[in-house]
């Protein structure tokens, strides 16, 4: 595999691998609240994680910014909490989410604490060269694998609400409560 790939992957794998839990639940819980037809609204939710997360990726890779890993291990199970419970909070009885906005800003505030996290995997590394471009296939492949989780997810939220005929606020408040109770479990466990 050619560098190009291999930072591709490292990014991918990061968020795809079963034992990355943690950012897949934040990734399910941050999406869990919007419905099938608001999944432009996800992308841009998506998007502004990634912005965020990539933002101090570059910042601590870079050295600007310290990581502390032993308070990332606790901000980040708490990310999930409290995304949860503005899930939970914040929706209303149309059955959306009832300000938008508030959920792009805890996306980006919430990606730039687990961007810190992503920078423990970056920064084992020594580059000869430019650090700019692996760091950028990097994030390149973390948000193909945070795309391919949400459409997974999304697709599960369809069959659910168009084939099971579900209820969407049943289906938010699972899992954004299966969501907080992870993450409670894995905040306390990093104490």
């Amino acid at each position: 595999m050619n560098e190009s790939g291999y930072f591709f992957a490292l990014g991918w794998e990061h968020i795809v691998d079963i034992n990355a839990y943690d950012h897949l639940l934040f990734v399910m819980t941050l999406c869990a609240a919007f419905k099938f037809e608001q999944w432009k609204q996800v992308l841009v939710i998506i998007t502004a994680f990634t912005i965020g997360h990539s933002l101090t990726l570059v910042l601590s890779s870079l050295e600007v910014i310290p990581a502390n890993s032993a308070l990332i291990d606790k901000l980040i199970p708490f990310t999930i909490m409290i995304t949860a419970l503005a899930n939970v909070v914040n929706y209303n009885k149309s059955g959306k989410f009832s300000d938008v906005k508030v959920k792009y800003g805890i996306a980006l505030l919430f990606g730039l604490i687990h961007g810190l996290a992503f920078a423990s995997n970056f920064k084992f590394m020594l580059f000869e060269e430019s650090i700019l471009m692996p760091l950028f296939l990097f994030n390149v492949g973390i948000e193909a694998g945070q795309l391919f989780i949400v459409l997974l997810f999304m697709l599960s939220l369809w069959i659910y609400t168009r084939w099971l005929r579900g209820d969407h606020s049943k289906w938010n408040l699972f899992i954004s409560g299966a969501g907080f109770g992870i993450a409670t479990t894995i905040f306390l466990n990093a104490l």
